[in-house]
């Protein structure tokens, strides 16, 4: 139990913790007001004072419940062990009181010594403590993610990137005499600007003060799942963003579709036929391939690809090579739907520009999480894809492509 001067000292510390987190939001919105954001380091001097804050409110309420409960003699019971609850019970006591005259047998109502006595979903009671296994179960493993890897990174301290695009180039370069009669030829360039909108990608859940100060591990595994949250939406969203409202606009709404080239002949079409004729579209607007992206599933079928003696064409059940075709690396990825592909120069089509790193803020200032002891933890990024080049990525789906 804390002595008095334990429970004083707490609520001194406490208050220097709370002084601090307004000290530093005060910081926070001036560097907002003059900066237009908030610097990597007092974002990380407010996530260390809340987390300090947190834990010390923490220490000192439970502080209060033990001493409130000692007062009531609330938990004395607990305490106990089976001995001390038999010796303590009326029973002994009257046996006892006979001292060596007495004779008898006598039995004791042992309810609240077994582990029957158990309330709630656990096992655990005062007496038998339950085998806690380490870490939280997932419901839903987590999910490869790949596409971000794929493209050019990059950074940008704005709210749009703008870029320009050539559209048009009229080469008329020829040949001149050394006095011509007439004009040198004359070459036409045209350009276009182009913009693309800085988006925010964010999410929350609440927790209790209580609950994450005692369970430390609890606080990680919210911020791992929430920084997971915010990547698998970006996952999707950078290969099949719509652009509508602030969603992205990801690769396969802008890429090129695919058009099987003229002067190539392929009798019996198949998914392996179609990737490399992708590629030749690619290479014919003048950008070569790097990689096909394909659903897990597809992958597997070609893979699984025999020739008429049944062996294997792609793939060797005992090797560990890479997954490629046509020489390209393969990606599978389940943000891709069955039946469709993407082919095409990623580095060179398209880039990502983050503006602000996925963070986890924690908060008790928001709505009446001070009065319920609650915390909203709040997982934030800001990001924009801009693809230069729709020409180098080349989608299509493989019925439609092989005539069903």
């Amino acid at each position: 139990m804390a002595t008095e001067q334990e429970y004083k000292a707490a609520v001194v510390a406490l208050k220097e913790a709370t002084d601090n987190v307004k000290q530093t939001a005060e910081t926070a919105q001036a560097e907002m007001k003059n900066l237009g954001e908030i610097t990597r380091e007092t974002k990380e001097t407010a996530d260390k004072a809340l987390l300090q804050m947190n834990s010390l409110s923490a220490r000192v309420t439970e502080m209060e419940q033990k001493q409130s409960r000692r007062a009531a003699g609330g938990d004395s019971q607990e305490t106990k062990s089976i001995g001390a609850r038999i010796v303590g019970s009326d029973e002994f006591k009257a046996i006892a009181s006979e001292g060596s005259s007495w004779r008898g047998r006598m039995s004791f109502d042992v309810k609240n010594i077994t582990s029957t006595s158990t309330t709630g979903a656990s096992g655990t009671t005062g007496l038998v403590v339950a085998d806690r296994q380490p870490g939280v179960v997932q419901a839903v493993p987590n999910r490869n993610l790949v596409i971000r890897n794929l493209l050019m990174p990059g950074n940008t301290a704005s709210q749009s990137i703008d870029y320009v695009r050539e559209t048009g180039f009229t080469n008329a370069a020829n040949f001149v005499a050394e006095n011509p009669s007439s004009p040198k030829p004359q070459s036409e360039i045209t350009f276009d600007l182009d913009t693309v909108a800085v988006r925010t990608l964010a999410h929350w859940v609440l927790a209790s003060k209580q609950i994450l100060a005692d369970a430390p591990m609890l606080q990680s595994y919210i911020d791992q799942r929430l920084r997971y949250g915010l990547a698998y939406v970006e996952d999707n969203a950078l290969l099949n963003g719509d652009g509508t409202g602030q969603n992205l606009k990801g690769l396969m709404t802008q890429a090129s579709a695919f058009a099987a080239p003229a002067g190539v002949k392929v009798e019996n079409n198949t998914m392996i036929d179609t990737l490399r004729l992708a590629m030749l579209q690619a290479t014919l607007a003048l950008y070569p391939a790097t990689g096909h992206v394909l659903n897990p599933t597809d992958w597997a079928s070609i893979e699984l690809t025999k020739d008429t003696q049944g062996r294997y064409i792609f793939s060797n059940p005992t090797g560990l090579a890479a997954p490629t075709l046509w020489g390209l690396p393969v990606v599978e990825s389940l943000a891709l739907a069955q039946n469709n592909f993407l082919t095409g120069a990623f580095r060179y089509a398209a880039q990502i520009f983050d503006r602000e790193d996925a963070t986890v803020l924690i908060s008790t200032e928001d709505r009446d999480n001070f009065v319920k002891n609650m915390v909203t933890i709040l997982a934030e990024e800001r990001l924009a894809l801009a693809v230069y080049r729709p020409e180098a990525l080349i989608k299509g789906q493989f019925e439609a492509a092989a005539g069903g």
